[in-house]
């Protein structure tokens, strides 16, 4: 009968010498194992702040005064010429001139309150036939004869005898009530009109006219402004002048403007009270 025996030996001894059998069995265990290859991908790193990035600063844009900004010297002279036609109001001020010398030579015509003149005759229209034609033409009295007051009367001297028949005819049909009588044997080519007396209706007739007339001056200035202001909205539209100088521009188109209708007024009422006076 075999006997065993055991060898005690010390605790420090006993565990330094399991020590390396544990290595080498963990070291077969770790080269059995297939071997596994680790990718690490960097990834950015990303700051934690949450302020914007700084980008260069950009110049501030030039302030817009109202013009098309300058690209040459052509330019410039554009923008002088437009200041200076903007304030250029001489074809403003002759058509309101024009309009004005229409309405004096208007209100002159009704000087005598309705009373019958010579211009009343010259503007009648007179029919003459034609005898190399065969047809009928219209012609102004005063280009086939000749008118001459004659205070309460005017005379109407026919160029042409041929021509009596047709002035009488011209001159009974016009709007002024009047009987005219024939020539004499002496005067076979005088007229003779009388000219009727100023009435109430005449004379409301005149102021009227003169109303009328005013109205016309009136519509004639109006429609000068319109055309003087198209012409400034134009440049302002172009931006070809500044905007102060628009403004004084389109103040002083008013100011002439308001002058203008002023003297309408003016002219008008002074020959109202012409006309409504007692002859």
């Amino acid at each position: 009968m075999s006997q065993r025996f055991a060898l005690s030996l010390p605790s420090h001894l006993s565990r330094a010498l399991q020590q390396p059998a544990r290595q080498l069995a963990g070291a077969r265990a770790v080269s059995s194992l297939p071997r596994v290859t680790v990718c690490v991908r960097q990834q950015s790193c990303r700051p934690l702040s949450t302020s914007p990035v700084c980008y260069k600063k950009k110049s501030k844009a030039p302030a817009d005064d109202g013009l098309v900004q300058d690209s040459g010297p052509d330019q410039g002279n554009l923008r002088i010429a437009c200041t200076e036609e903007a304030f250029d109001l001489s074809i403003l001020e002759a058509d309101c001139l024009k309009a004005l010398e229409r309405l004096t030579h208007e209100l002159g015509e009704l000087r005598g309150g309705g009373r019958l003149a010579p211009h009343h005759l010259e503007k009648l229209g007179v029919q003459i036939k034609n005898e190399k034609t065969n047809k009928k033409e219209w012609y102004k009295l005063h280009e086939l004869a000749q008118i001459i007051p004659k205070g309460k009367f005017m005379q109407v001297v026919a160029g042409d005898e041929e021509h009596v028949k047709a002035l009488m005819s011209s001159i009974r049909a016009s709007p002024y009530s009047l009987a005219p009588q024939p020539p004499t044997p002496e005067e076979p080519t005088t007229i003779t009109v009388p000219i009727p007396p100023i009435t109430g209706e005449t004379r409301a007739k005149a102021i009227k006219a003169a109303t009328d007339a005013a109205n016309k001056a009136t519509t004639a200035i109006k429609r000068a402004r319109t055309t003087h202001h198209k012409k400034l909205r134009k440049f302002q539209l172009e931006r070809t002048i500044l905007p102060d100088d628009l403004v004084k521009a389109t103040k002083l188109m008013d100011d002439t403007i308001k002058e203008n209708l002023a003297d309408v007024k003016k002219i008008t009422d002074s020959a109202k009270k012409v006309l409504d006076s007692p002859q």
